[in-house]
């Protein structure tokens, strides 16, 4: 038995290994680029104050050059213009181990975070269908008549809970 191949779209990616940044902090950046079409990705990182910023529009342009190479290269019939961002990606590195000196001539270790970058693009299908969107009007009417709405009736719990007030206060004569 032979599975059934599905045509996949092609997917291109560009990598920044050993960057000088924590994976969170870079994952903020990569946050704002997920799924949008790489035109507005690079707007948006464009315009975003963090450090790691311009890093990850290198990268993002990178994989759109991989693209256009690659679609070249092996006679791909890939439209540039419909790319989008379909995983932005930022992976742990190796970390480096650092001494911080303490009072009383102790020290205190910390690490220094690496990050690996990883941005694919794809592009994106435009699905074209054959069958109108919208329903003439005469097709409506032909059908079912309109269903009237009808009155939700309170069930006895409900209204007994509706019904219930704060009891009132008696009113007591304070003799001193």
């Amino acid at each position: 038995m032979q599975k059934a191949i599905t045509p996949t779209t092609p997917e291109f990616r560009a990598e920044a290994r050993f960057q000088r940044v924590s994976p969170q902090k870079a994952k903020l950046v990569l946050d704002l680029i997920k799924g949008k079409r790489v035109e507005a990705a690079i707007n948006t990182v464009a315009f975003t104050n963090k450090r790691i910023a311009p890093v990850v529009e290198k990268v993002l342009r990178s994989a759109v050059q991989n693209a256009q190479h690659l679609s070249d290269e092996r006679g791909l019939d890939v439209d540039i213009d419909n790319l989008y961002v379909k995983t932005a990606v930022a992976n742990e590195g190796p970390r480096m181990k650092r001494i911080r000196p303490a009072p009383m001539g102790r020290a205190f270790r910390y690490q220094r975070r690496i990050s690996h970058l990883v941005i694919t693009v794809a592009e994106k299908k435009t699905a074209v269908s054959s069958e109108p969107t919208t329903v003439p009007v005469e097709a409506k009417s032909a059908g079912k008549p309109a269903a009237k709405k009808t009155a939700v009736k309170k069930t006895a719990a409900k209204k007994a809970v509706a019904g219930k007030t704060a009891p009132a206060r008696k009113k007591t004569a304070a003799a001193k």
